[in-house]
């Protein structure tokens, strides 16, 4: 019997290596607002947290401080720039589709982002990778965000799942999954994730 029963897989810095590009996106939209985001502070303070709590960082550390509501106005602007961009050049491993497919065989596997379902989807589907995943849960899809349990959790009882394995980049992802009571494998980069996933489901 394999040890799991179902893979929850962030996306941005696990999947895909998107980050950069959200971040690029969201400092595009801001600009006007007197906003300067760069990706050192995005990479400490924004990744694996809800857009909503970086805006409010960014409004309240702005000169004068700024309404966060303000900045969200901009969100369906910023989601089509990241849609055009990744679209046309999707950031996956061109290995992915095989490995997704390989585990699909053995787990349930899932995608569970603090990001729209509305930016993932259309990705995964452009990637070609939509169909290996059985659920995808995404910040419409919880009333709590990470580092709480409630998205690993989610994805879980989708999947009817009861030894996942979450894998995840950022410090709130990973304390999610343990909150949520399941066994974590951290990795650094998408490029490393392969390897490290197979060293860990083959341990015993």
């Amino acid at each position: 019997m394999p040890q799991f029963d179902a893979i929850l897989f962030d996306f941005d810095g696990v999947l895909a290596d998107t980050e950069p590009v959200h971040c690029a996106c969201w400092a595009e939209v801001l600009k006007p607002f007197g906003v300067a985001l760069d990706w050192d502070y995005y990479r400490d303070h924004a990744v694996g947290i809800d857009d909503k709590d970086m805006l409010r960082a960014l409004a309240a550390r702005s000169s004068p401080p700024l309404d966060w509501r303000t900045l969200f106005a901009e969100f369906p602007a910023k989601q089509e720039l990241f849609r055009q961009r990744t679209l046309s050049r999707p950031p996956f491993l061109s290995a992915l589709d095989r490995l997704l497919g390989d585990l699909h065989r053995t787990y349930s596997l899932a995608v569970v982002t603090s990001s729209a379902r509305a930016e993932i989807d259309p990705l995964l589907a452009a990637g070609g990778l939509r169909h290996h995943f059985d659920a995808v849960v995404g910040a419409e899809d919880v009333a709590r965000f990470k580092p709480d349990p409630e998205p690993y959790r989610k994805a879980a009882e989708l999947l009817r799942a009861r030894t996942p394995l979450v894998v995840e980049d950022s410090p709130a992802g990973l304390a999610s999954g343990r909150a949520a009571g399941f066994a974590v494998l951290p990795i650094a980069a998408p490029g490393e994730m392969p390897a490290l996933l197979a060293r860990r489901l083959h341990q015993t």
